[in-house]
């Protein structure tokens, strides 16, 4: 009889605080009512978490790549077999500054084309001397 006494008093204590308007908080928000920087920490940590993922995984792989094709059109010589963006593969005869001479084809024809616009140095090896590039 006395549990159902005491039962009866916890049921009632509760029912006194919910009319009397009180709110039970949870652990999150009487943390953040204790310490207002930790709730900026805890808002500002997942963003910054999908910063560091973008970083790794986007950002700084597209930076190596840009420096790897910068240093190839920084060190293409004259006799270098290019092919273009364009999917043309040509011989280098001439290079200007921002300007390059291919030699393009049966006929050795001469095609120039702008240095960014070489997308790779193919690496070739002639077998024999009567193998042609064109």
């Amino acid at each position: 009889m006395n549990f159902l006494y005491q039962l009866a008093g916890i049921a009632t204590a509760i029912a006194e605080d919910a009319a009397a308007g009180s709110e039970v908080l949870s652990d999150a928000e009487a943390l953040a009512e204790v310490n207002p920087i930790v709730s900026i920490i805890t808002t500002l940590l997942p963003m910054v978490l999908i910063f560091v993922v973008f970083y790794f995984m986007l950002i700084r792989p597209q930076q190596k790549k840009d420096k790897q094709v910068k240093e190839m059109l920084n060190n293409l010589k004259v006799s270098d077999r290019v092919c273009t963006i364009g999917g043309i593969y040509g011989t280098i005869t001439q290079i200007k500054d921002d300007t390059i001479t291919l030699s393009v084809g049966n006929q050795n024809m001469t095609m120039v084309v702008a240095r960014w616009g070489i997308r790779s140095v193919e690496e070739v090896s002639i077998e024999n001397d009567t193998e042609s590039l064109n």
